[in-house]
């Protein structure tokens, strides 16, 4: 290793490509635990996100706060090691690089998948039934349904071309992070391509497992509705079906390219057997 204080993109791929074998071969249980703490890390960071701004008129400064706000989710999973589906598309580097299977990475996915969900899922239940969103009489309850309607309301091909953005960006962040030799850099390098990402609006498939179900799930709370409806908030488009064919699923096909496009052109680039 060199004596500065980061590691190279040589390193890092390399580093990549042994970290994400090793994510191939934990037990279920393991990823599914790990895999629901990061679910809920990123839900949380929604929650705060809609918490913070639903009361700004102003788009600019909205996006502006969420991307100061939002990022230090990722940099809590990169800290605890936990599992997080999207960080996850790099494994890709470790297929190419001939250290796991295919099948390996995608048994990964699968069940990081399904426990991101569940974490969000719990977090989303957790503010629409239990009082979270009640806050100025419940007009942010409002805003969650009006911001997943809107999610809902996305063409396919939109989702799938954001998504891509998305998970360029958060990959990069994972990366960055891998570069850093202590915490303040993990952390920034971690914080600032995820900034870049919820300021300008892509799409992210597990933080999307809170902001909908948030949505859906308060849409049932009688009080709720009825300000919304008291508003004309139109939740037409705010249906479960929606969610998974209109959203989860292009996102999360544009999240898996973005991700896997990266880890192709660092193996191509920097992979470790040519570097040795």
């Amino acid at each position: 290793m060199n004596q500065n204080n980061y590691y190279s993109p040589v390193e890092v791929t390399s580093m990549y490509a042994a970290a994400g074998a090793d994510k191939t071969k934990k037990p279920a249980i393991v990823l599914i635990l790990l895999g629901i703490l990061a679910g809920a890390i990123i839900a949380l960071g929604s929650a705060a996100t809609n918490t913070a701004i639903y009361g700004i008129a102003d788009t600019w400064t909205a996006r502006t706060i969420c991307g100061l706000l939002f990022p230090f989710g990722l940099g809590m999973i990169v800290m605890t090691g936990t599992e997080l589906f999207t960080g996850n598309s790099l494994i890709t580097i470790s297929v190419l690089d001939r250290r796991c299977s295919v099948m390996g990475m995608l048994r990964n996915w699968v069940i990081v998948y399904l426990a991101n969900f569940v974490g969000s899922l719990l977090v989303a239940a957790g503010c629409a039934f239990f009082g979270q969103m009640n806050y100025s009489g419940g007009q942010l309850a409002v805003f969650t349904m009006k911001l997943a309607a809107g999610k809902c309301a996305l063409p396919f091909q939109n989702a799938l071309v954001l998504g891509f953005f998305c998970n360029l960006l958060v990959c990069l962040g994972v990366i960055l992070a891998m570069s850093g030799k202590d915490n303040a850099s993990r952390i920034l390098g971690a914080f600032l391509p995820v900034c870049y990402f919820v300021i300008c609006g892509f799409e992210h498939c597990v933080a999307n497992m809170y902001y909908i179900p948030a949505g859906l799930l308060a849409k049932t709370v009688p009080a709720y509705a009825q300000l919304a409806a008291e508003m004309g908030v139109d939740l037409s488009a705010l249906t479960w079906g929606n969610f998974v064919v209109k959203n989860l699923v292009p996102v999360t096909i544009g999240n898996i390219l973005g991700g896997a496009a990266l880890g192709a052109v660092l193996w191509f680039c920097y992979r470790p057997k040519k570097a040795a």
